[in-house]
């Protein structure tokens, strides 16, 4: 049994990857474009803006898996940020402050930073094309006829 988790763990990942990036970016998105009721932040404010930015940004980036450390990272340092300066501050608990959200993107997140892409992201595609291509034998050069 446990040979089959393990043999699934990739497309797990995988999923996983694409349910919190798809989520994430819908965050960002309903932030920078003011959807389902959200107030939109002016173009440049600091930390609004950005944060939306990144959330919408990052979050497609790990929805397809692409370059989705360095996307996780970010991202997860954006929560980790938008956590303790704007949630803490209310109350100690992610309950009280309504930073639930927050503490579970970042550590989703960082989770992400380890891991890398899982199954179908374009890091692994990448990945596994550019492998193919330096194993690849080269060919054999042919004597140029004079």
């Amino acid at each position: 049994m446990t040979g089959r988790l393990n043999s699934a763990q990739p497309y797990a990942l995988g999923l996983f990857r694409i349910v919190i990036g798809l989520l994430f970016a819908c965050h960002g998105a309903a932030k920078l474009f003011g959807w389902l009721g959200q107030t939109t932040p002016e173009v440049g404010s600091w930390p609004n803006w950005y944060a939306a930015v990144i959330e919408l940004v990052g979050g497609l980036l790990v929805l397809i898996g692409l370059g989705t450390r360095a996307a996780a990272f970010i991202s997860s340092g954006a929560m980790a940020y938008a956590y303790f300066k704007v949630h803490q501050p209310m109350a100690l608990w992610p309950m009280e402050n309504n930073g639930e959200g927050a503490a579970l993107y970042c550590w989703a997140m960082f989770l992400l930073i380890f891991t890398g892409s899982g199954a179908f992201g374009l890091d692994r595609f990448l990945e596994g094309r550019s492998t193919a291509t330096a194993n690849k034998p080269a060919a054999e050069e042919r004597p140029v006829a004079a």
